[in-house]
């Protein structure tokens, strides 16, 4: 199980942590290109994501990689899939009704999650 978690969880987090980065140092014209929303979320929000990514990111792989709290890792990709359920609200109530990535994240946090629970 614990080679299934890593299988799942290092891309994720590793997704995450560049996202949420790129959340982090660019500016909205710099975001643009790859987030259509970020026009209508205050950049002070924007910001906010991003270091709940980059929490989310860490949260997946230090808990388990150190043996300290690996529980933390569950309400890591629990997080992980409360935050894409916003972030499907947030594209369908605007014009980027794109979807498809968003749910491949769920899915991927949501095993990741189940797998998580080999260790509590």
């Amino acid at each position: 199980m614990t080679t299934a978690y890593w299988f799942v969880a290092g891309p994720l987090a590793a997704f995450y942590l560049y996202a949420g980065v790129l959340k982090l140092t660019r500016s909205p014209d710099g975001l643009r290109p790859m987030m259509a929303w970020v026009d209508r979320v205050p950049l002070p929000a924007v910001r906010a994501l991003g270091t709940v990514e980059v929490l989310g990111a860490l949260g997946l792989l230090l808990p388990p990689a150190t043996g300290v709290a690996p529980a933390l890792a569950l309400a890591a990709a629990l997080g992980l899939v409360a935050l894409q359920v916003g972030a499907i609200a947030v594209h369908l109530t605007g014009q980027d009704r794109r979807v498809a990535l968003n749910a491949a994240l769920i899915t991927l946090a949501a095993v990741a999650s189940w797998l998580a629970t080999g260790w509590l």
